[in-house]
């Protein structure tokens, strides 16, 4: 059973994300203890976030260690990546010691694994797991469940993303190396099925000057958190490939080159590019960074021909991030949050509608 009434614990508190998360958890007052590797660095991010909170240091290789300093907490949010390296122990921990879990992972493979692997312990413990409580893939998840109602069973359902001028973390790089040198899931007629991600000659209209927007596919974590709460043979996640190379011509070279880079990164490679990523700057600043914007647009397609439409705006993507994992924390460690136990998606966790209404004040709007 969750700790009542304890703290919401933040692993990886001293990375970029984890800073944001830690200034979200001081603005709203919520109790938080700050764990990682680096006591230094913990009481340093500590500092900046104008927090008190309890410092902890536990390696994700010492499970005791993890076990002692996440024991008191009622939540633990997770930001310490890349997630299919270090987030697993992190999860064990959390329903070993009882506490309601997220992260703020983009990584599809691990959400899945942790699916896979560790539903039935967090039933059995009464405690939830939410992956991927940040900008992806929340606000899509919780959109597509919306764009959704009354048109079930789908066909299909696509969800699109048209996203621009974001400067990635280090930790964000670090992430992108695992998720290329993975085979993506795509869902189809009930099943998960892994295949390339590569690119596909299909186009899609999206809302207002964005328009019409070249696509590619994408390792979305909707493909795996859309089929637990609706009734759809096919699960579609796209990406406008202008976001990702700089003229939409290029693409198929994109489609040459990622099979080798995914072969390039499964040799000592993949360490020598991780290492690559540690020595660059880290985004300038958690204040201006605000320039870039988003929009995510669901499309449920019935069975019986009906269509529902979902669209999600907004910008910031970090610090939304941030707002969403706070918030999500907040009402897992509320008293009336009982009885959601096991892996989740986020429309199987919380409510969409409230989820997304709270975010507003963040800068994000929707519409279905």
């Amino acid at each position: 059973m969750p700790q009542a009434g304890g703290p919401i614990g933040v692993y990886g508190a001293s990375g970029y994300t984890g800073k944001l998360i830690l200034r979200e958890l001081v603005r709203r007052g919520l109790p938080h203890v700050l764990a990682g590797r680096s006591a230094a660095r913990l009481r340093a991010a500590a500092a900046q976030a104008g927090t008190d909170a309890p410092v902890r240091t536990a390696s994700v290789e010492d499970r005791d260690a993890l076990r002692h300093a996440l024991g008191d907490c009622s939540v633990v949010i997770n930001c310490a990546g890349p997630f299919s390296r270090w987030g697993e122990a992190v999860v064990r921990a959390a329903i070993e010691t009882g506490a309601h879990y997220l992260d703020t992972t983009g990584e599809q493979l691990y959400m899945k694994r942790i699916a896979d692997r560790w539903d039935g312990a967090a039933r059995a413990a009464e405690v939830a797991v939410v992956c991927a409580a940040g900008f992806d893939y929340v606000p899509g998840d919780l959109i597509a469940h919306l764009a959704a109602q009354g048109h079930e069973p789908l066909r299909e359902l696509v969800v699109a993303y048209s996203v621009g001028g974001v400067a990635p973390s280090r930790g964000t790089m670090q992430s992108m190396l695992e998720i290329v040198k993975s085979r993506a899931l795509h869902y189809d007629e009930g099943a998960w099925r892994t295949g390339e991600t590569g690119h596909r000659r299909a186009v899609f209209t999206f809302p207002d000057e964005i328009g019409r927007a070249p696509m590619m596919k994408y390792a979305s974590g909707e493909v795996v958190t859309a089929p637990q709460h609706l009734r759809t043979r096919r699960v579609t996640a796209l990406i406008d490939a202008r976001g990702l190379i700089p003229h939409p011509a290029l693409g198929p070279l994109l489609t040459l080159t990622l099979p080798v880079a995914r072969l390039a990164l499964r040799t000592p490679l993949r360490s020598l590019a991780s290492m690559a990523i540690d020595r660059l700057p880290e985004r300038s600043s958690l204040e201006d960074q605000r320039t870039d914007r988003f929009t995510i647009v669901a499309v449920a397609a019935g069975e019986d021909g009906s269509v529902g439409r979902g669209v999600v705006r907004g910008s910031d993507v970090y610090g939304l991030t941030a707002a969403i994992a706070v918030h999500g924390a907040a009402l897992m460690a509320a008293q009336d949050f009982g009885g959601r136990s096991g892996v989740l998606a986020p429309a199987a966790a919380f409510e969409p509608r409230p989820f997304l209404d709270r975010l507003t004040e963040h800068g994000l709007s929707y519409e279905v």
